[in-house]
Formats: structure tokens, C-alpha cells, sequence
């Protein structure tokens, strides 16, 4: 490995792959840099001097392979490529853990902006970030509206129990990180457990969609939604209840979670779902359990992370505060059910 690679990209090996997979692709010497920003996996921007391209693998270090499953990421871009949906181009798909310590994938480089606070868009101005947002809506629907066994995606997930397996599943998350008394949160998993609303037509979910998942032009269009490590096939009420309590989560001071609802021109949260409602022509009545949910997972995660930082496992910045917004979460979800 030489002294230009950055931690687990081998970029000889990464380029000697590429050679193999698509002869000519690659011009010159390799030159890569991690990109920030990225979730629990590795993102890397690899460039020849001519052409970039986007290199992802699991985190280093021991994983399971579910959870960083590289092949499925891949697959789900692929399929999307020529949908309305804008993704970038896949390259090639490598499972053989030669060749960098771990399964990987390559994608074309889109250019674009992650908006990821308020303050980048407050520069752009309220009619630019309410086009921006308004954007990011109709990209969802375009997402739920795509026929998911038209793209080969018909076995991507099991739709059937989808919502109550994804209670089960946060829950489990949960008790796995019970260190301390969390008012209310046993309370909220119990209203929702007894409320569970019968699911609508399944779609392809992305998991995780926010403005700081998608990347923007210049002529302010989203040209690619990235990070879909938690895809799958399942209920699309789960995505706009998250982008809802993302934009809630305005509420509380946490500054390491996207603030972009504050921006002036960002809209509110009832015309986001006005929105989609109309454009979808989903039944969105119970949206009020979803985003309650959606309060409940986001307070696992931060409990899981605080968990793991108390216990000295993990560090970033903001970590040591990230305990004192779950409490504040789990209120949250508290009074969005209506039961």
C-alpha cells in the first residue's frame, strides 16, 4: 500500500480490479480521499485526472455482513438507473474481499451539494430552498411510484408484516442499549405496538431520505439520492414520517442531526405532506403512528450511540451530548399519537 492511499482503499489493487472489470475506464494513477459526511459506511472519492468516480465498502474492522451488505446497495441503484429516480451510474460490483479487505462497489461521481444546515441554504435565499425542498418531496413520490418488480426488484423485501417487524426489530435495539431509566419509552412502544395500522401498497423505501441523503445542482435539482444501505422493500409512510421528524427535530437542540427545516422558505411540515399526499394519492390518515415511530427509532439510535460512548466504545464530536435528546424524542413521539 503506498503512502497516498487512504485507510482500507488499495488503490493499485482497486485499479488493477478496474482494469480487469472495464478495460480502458481508467486513464492513469489512481488518487483517492475519503469523503466525510458518509453513514456507517466508507465513501471514497477515487479520480485518474480525468474522470472521478465513487468508491463504498463497510466500515474497517469486524462487521457482520448484513449490515454493510454492498451487493444490496448496489443492486437497488442499478435497478432504479432510467427510473424517474435519479441515481448515479454503477461501475462494477466486487464480493471478492482480495482485493481491498472487503466486498466494495463503484459508482460514476455526480456532482452535486448535500444541504446538510440551514445556514447553507438561508444563502441561497427562501424561494431556492422552498424549490429545494419542494424537490426533495417529488423525488420521494417518484421513488414510492416505481413498480418494484418492473426494475427486478420484487424480492428486494418481505412488504408483509413490514411495520410490526420494524417495531420488534427497534425495540430489540432498545434493551440492547438499556443502561438508564428513559421516561416514557416503554410507554410509547406500547401505544404504538397496540395502534398498529395496516400497511398500503408497499414501494421500494429508502430508509434514511433526507436533504443531506440527496445531492443538488446548481439549477437547484436533486441529481442523486445517495446512501441506501437501509433499503428495502416495505411501507412508504416510513420515509415521509422520517422526513417529518427529521424536520420536527427542530425543536430540540441537537447539532449533529440536519437542522435544514429552520431555513427560511423550507415548508412547513403540513404542506410537506400536503405534498406528497397529493402527488402520491396515499392514504396518509395514520401518518400520526408513523412519525411516532419514527420519533421511537431515532431515539434508539441516539440511545444506542450514548450507550456506546458512555461505555467508552465509540467517540465523535457532539457524542457526550447526545444523550440528553432522547428524553426529548421519546416526548415527542409520546405526543404525536393521538389514542
Amino acid at each position: 500500500m503506498t503512502q497516498q492511499d487512504p485507510p482500507g482503499l488499495d488503490l493499485a489493487r482497486l485499479r488493477a480490479h478496474l482494469d480487469e472489470q472495464a478495460p480502458g475506464l481508467v486513464a492513469g494513477p489512481l488518487t483517492g480521499q475519503v469523503v466525510e459526511g458518509g453513514r456507517s459506511n466508507l465513501t471514497y472519492l477515487v479520480s485518474d485526472g480525468r474522470s472521478r468516480w465513487v468508491v463504498r465498502r463497510p466500515p474497517l474492522g469486524h462487521v457482520l455482513p448484513t449490515a454493510h451488505d454492498m451487493a444490496r446497495e448496489h443492486r437497488v441503484i442499478s435497478a432504479l438507473r432510467g427510473t424517474p429516480v435519479p441515481v448515479p451510474a454503477t461501475v462494477t460490483l466486487c464480493q471478492d474481499t482480495g482485493v481491498l479487505g472487503a466486498s466494495f462497489y463503484v459508482m460514476a461521481f455526480v456532482d452535486g451539494t448535500p444541504y446538510r444546515s440551514a445556514a447553507e441554504l438561508e444563502v441561497l435565499g427562501p424561494e431556492r430552498t422552498a424549490g429545494i425542498a419542494n424537490a426533495l418531496v417529488d423525488t420521494l413520490v417518484d421513488l414510492h411510484a416505481v413498480d418494484p418488480e418492473a426494475v427486478g426488484l420484487a424480492d428486494f423485501g418481505r412488504p408483509e408484516g413490514f411495520l410490526e417487524r420494524q417495531l420488534r426489530r427497534w425495540k430489540k435495539q432498545l434493551d440492547a442499549s438499556r443502561s438508564r431509566d428513559i421516561e416514557g419509552v416503554d410507554r410509547l412502544h406500547e401505544r404504538l405496538a397496540r395502534h398498529l395500522p395496516a400497511s398500503g401498497a408497499p414501494a421500494i423505501v429508502h430508509g434514511d431520505y433526507r436533504l443531506d441523503n440527496v445531492l443538488v445542482n446548481g439549477e437547484d435539482r436533486i441529481t442523486a439520492v445517495l446512501d441506501w444501505e437501509m433499503s428495502t422493500l416495505g411501507d412508504p409512510l416510513t420515509d415521509l414520517a422520517l422526513l417529518v421528524a427529521y424536520a420536527e427535530r427542530g425543536k430540540i437542540d441537537l447539532s449533529i442531526v440536519s437542522n435544514v427545516s429552520t431555513a427560511p422558505g423550507y415548508p412547513t411540515t403540513d404542506e410537506v405532506v400536503a405534498r406528497y399526499a397529493s402527488r402520491s394519492g396515499r392514504d396518509i390518515s395514520a401518518l400520526n403512528w408513523y412519525v411516532g415511530f419514527a420519533f421511537f427509532k431515532l431515539a434508539v439510535i441516539l440511545e444506542g450511540i450514548y450507550y456506546r460512548f458512555s461505555q467508552g466504545q465509540t467517540v465523535g464530536a457532539g457524542f457526550d451530548q447526545i444523550g440528553e435528546a432522547v428524553g426529548p424524542l421519546v416526548a415527542l413521539g409520546n405526543e404525536t399519537l393521538k389514542d
